[in-house]
């Protein structure tokens, strides 16, 4: 029998407890808790697109939660914002974009965060993919600006990505959304009756994949990646793993990818439209103003966002020098350094090491 769908079997010797909250906007999103004892550094995680908690709390190896509360950060937090496939919203049709997540998902996170911890504890902030993007922008902002640390993995204010991906960015939205006739992408689209829209699309996608037989694989690489395969590097997944992708990895709206054009084609973060005027024109021209210390993590074969983690850093190390650090990982790609099977041996000791450092020490004497 494989891995429940949304388990928590992969964290133990913890209190697990669910905190629904609206966003600004109103749409219904979650905090989970994971406690073992009250800690002055509280870790919060955030997942990418599609994506969700669930990429924290893998049951299958030693996942990035347990590792936090194991080594002494005994209370951690993960958010199911807008794009977490525990939701509908991304089948749904929308036009929401990062701007929203911006300037509506995480700042309600917070002061929802803060409500249960209070004013005085830490928060540390570790970010996947399009949730570090968005949580990024938050903060040059200032919406989402107390917090201690932040640790961002693949992508932050900086977005190149391959030329492969500049064509799919280019064409590919308008032509699933006005030709194909669908809103969103699935890595489930290969289970869908033969000759549906949806098995046609993964079919179609599955004739460029010849490096394993999980069309799934393929989708999640033809939807973010390009590489064969795009997100992870599969010697990186246990097959526990690779079996259920479609698990960990779901559905996404087509109008984020309209966000990313406009990003890629400026080199770095910027907003989609003026809707909200207290986001920056610039996020590059705010960036030289974050104080917040953060620790910039990329695979050295990440097919998605290339050396984008590697220039934020240089950019922002200017405007702050000593403040920030990179760390490349060798033989890791996009998401894998999070979902690896060996990732915490190879990845969590550089994240644990780099909130101790900006903690109060109390983690390293609760161990």
């Amino acid at each position: 029998m494989g891995i429940a769908r949304f388990t928590y079997d992969g964290v133990s010797d913890a209190a697990i407890t669910q905190h629904p909250f609206p966003s600004g906007d109103g749409l219904g999103l979650a905090l989970t808790r994971f406690h073992r004892a009250d800690c002055d550094d509280v870790v919060l995680l955030l997942h990418g697109l599609p994506a969700s908690t669930d990429m924290f709390i893998m049951p299958e190896h030693r996942n990035l939660v347990s590792v936090l509360l194991d080594e002494g950060f005994t209370d951690v937090w993960s958010l199911d914002f807008r794009m977490s496939n525990r939701f509908p919203y991304d089948t749904e049709t929308h036009r929401y974009t990062l701007d929203d997540i911006a300037v509506h998902d995480h700042p309600a996170a917070l002061r929802e965060l803060r409500r249960h911890i209070g004013g005085r504890r830490r928060i540390h902030v570790v970010a996947q993919c399009l949730g570090s993007v968005s949580f990024m922008m938050s903060l040059a902002a200032g919406l989402s600006a107390d917090v201690a640390s932040v640790t961002s993995n693949s992508v932050a204010l900086v977005t190149r990505v391959p030329e492969w991906s500049k064509w799919k960015l280019a064409l590919g939205p308008n032509f699933f959304d006005y030709v194909v006739g669908v809103s969103f992408l699935d890595s489930r689209f290969g289970d869908a009756p033969i000759g549906t829209r949806g098995w046609l699309i993964s079919r179609a996608v599955s004739l460029f994949h010849p490096e394993c037989d999980d069309h799934a694989c393929h989708m999640i690489s033809f939807m973010w990646g390009a590489g064969r395969p795009g997100l992870w590097s599969h010697q990186n997944l246990a097959p526990e793993t690779h079996a259920r992708v479609a698990d960990l990895f779901g559905a996404n709206g087509l109008h984020y990818y309209r966000h990313m054009r406009r990003m890629v084609g400026a080199g770095h973060a910027v907003p989609y439209d003026r809707k909200y005027p207290q986001l920056p024109r610039d996020y590059l021209a705010e960036a030289g103003k974050i104080t917040t210390p953060v620790l910039f993590l990329t695979g050295d074969r990440n097919h998605v966002f290339t050396d984008s983690n590697i220039v934020c850093h240089d950019v922002m190390s200017e405007a702050q020098p000593g403040l920030h650090e990179l760390a490349v990982l060798p033989g890791y790609g996009h998401v894998d350094p999070i979902i690896g099977k060996n990732a915490h041996r190879d990845v969590f000791p550089r994240i644990v090491d780099f909130l101790r450092r900006h903690s109060d020490g109390s983690a390293d004497g609760a161990r």
